[in-house]
């Protein structure tokens, strides 16, 4: 199964500090066969009947769907139920989150919500969904929470005791073994013109390989690969990211090819609160994919749960037939181009660490119970006031069954302006099986590739 690339740069073990909580007994992971889904979500509906029970997800495509094409929307005949408003928000505040009231009080009438019925539609393949068993029995944080170990694949705690084992879900996720896609990302101006930056996307998810384990794998989650295709002033870009797992330990790896030296340099700051490359400094780092790299930086409460409005299903954003100019408008998205839901989320609250200085100071983040995908999150200020919001439209890949984002967007509500990335319309489909061979993802090939 491809296991050429963890073979070449598989030298390290995870390390072997003690682990700060224990594993789950065998009477509680038993609830992942009965009252709870295999990834952990609850497995009945809700008590007023506007969350269904998960019945397996969106497992198999739909019948106008052929292998190889973009997703098509599985329910085209869906219609909004009701839209949530500036004029109407008292309505539905306990299913808002602090910020999409904020949103829309701040940009309506023009940002709006779209509801419509609730679609349970997550679902992963059944080797994965085993993977949640075994690391509910067996996965320990280590000390601090920088790091897991006896974990593989998928999420690691399926029933989370704290907020570091929730947020180590989503880092953690299912995404495929390996996925190969372009898209573009924008920073819209206040009148809603824009230049996009058109990326190209090749990741090897080396802790998700079937037969991998964290004794081969060198303390990595993931390689990645981009190359900007346009616009021609940063054509011939290259970036280059070893993801490791425990980055206290072992920091992220990263270099970055500069077409105009025609050099290969190591990126030594490209993690916590530095700004992402072509965001505008609208974006930092650790909010690619909602959140990611090392937790360190904050203290982890996971709040509970919630039934939250929140994007899913995101199909006509995804859409082959949609262009960039179709999706952005000025100060956020074309929100009738938006699909919102009724669903269960699990509430993660991070505080920025005493003698941290991360221009955020506090984070909450909303994180999907039936596929530990991060949904929506608030940004805060120093003076802990709301800063920005940033958004995560997602949809059942269905070549490789993938609950993963098709769309992202931060919102910076004092700079009325928006970064949003997974500009994919017009792109061909995501390919999960392009077959990378070992030496794609070194330093080397990486200067070998820009070369040419």
């Amino acid at each position: 199964m491809r296991n050429r690339l963890i073979a070449a740069i598989a030298v390290a073990v995870m390390g072997a500090s003690s682990p700060l909580l224990a594993k789950v007994t065998q009477a509680e992971a038993a609830r992942l066969n009965n009252e709870l889904t295999p990834v952990g979500a609850e497995r009945a509906g809700n008590a007023a009947g506007t969350i269904p029970a998960w019945d397996g997800g969106l497992a198999t495509p739909p019948a106008n769907w052929r292998e190889g094409s973009v997703e098509t929307n599985p329910f085209p005949g869906d219609e909004a139920l009701y839209v949530v408003t500036g004029d109407n928000l008292d309505l539905y505040r306990d299913k808002l989150s602090d910020g999409h009231i904020r949103m829309l009080e701040q940009y309506g009438p023009a940002f709006f919500m779209p509801v419509y019925e609730t679609r349970r539609t997550a679902a992963f393949p059944e080797h994965v969904y085993e993977k949640f068993r075994q690391n509910a029995l067996t996965a320990e944080l280590l000390d601090n929470g920088n790091g897991v170990r006896d974990t593989i694949m998928t999420s690691p705690f399926p029933i989370p005791q704290n907020g570091l084992e929730a947020i180590w879900n989503h880092i953690l996720r299912y995404r495929g073994e390996e996925v190969s896609f372009r898209s573009a990302s924008a920073t819209p101006q206040e009148d809603g013109s824009f230049n996009p930056v058109v990326n190209h996307y090749d990741y090897f998810f080396a802790y998700s390989q079937v037969g991998a384990d964290l004794a081969n794998i060198d303390n990595k989650i993931f390689y990645l690969k981009t190359e900007t295709i346009a616009p021609t002033t940063l054509a011939g870009t290259i970036t280059l990211v070893h993801e490791t797992l425990d980055q206290v330990r072992s920091p992220r790896l990263a270099w970055r090819y500069d077409a105009g030296s025609r050099r290969l340099r190591r990126s030594p700051n490209l993690a916590y609160e530095t700004d992402l490359p072509n965001s505008s400094s609208l974006r930092s780092v650790d909010q690619k994919d909602m959140y990611n790299g090392a937790p360190n930086q904050y203290d982890w409460e996971l709040k509970g749960k919630r039934e939250l409005l929140v994007p899913y299903n995101g199909y006509k954003l995804h859409d082959s037939s949609v262009r960039p100019e179709d999706v952005i408008r000025p100060n956020h998205i074309n929100q009738s181009l938006a699909r919102y839901e009724l669903h269960r989320v699990w509430v993660v609250e991070a505080k920025r660490r005493t003698g941290i200085g991360h221009i955020y100071e506090r984070r909450v983040f909303y994180i999907d119970e039936d596929s530990w995908q991060i949904l929506v999150s608030e940004e805060y200020n120093e003076k802990g006031e709301l800063w920005r919001v940033s958004e995560a439209h997602n949809i059942s890949y269905y070549s490789e069954p993938v609950f993963w984002t098709t769309m992202e967007m931060t919102y910076d509500l004092k700079a009325n302006r928006y970064y949003i990335d997974g500009l994919d319309n017009g792109y061909p489909a995501y390919d999960f099986a392009p077959g990378y061979r070992g030496n794609e993802f070194t330093a080397s090939a990486a200067r070998r590739a820009a070369r040419r």
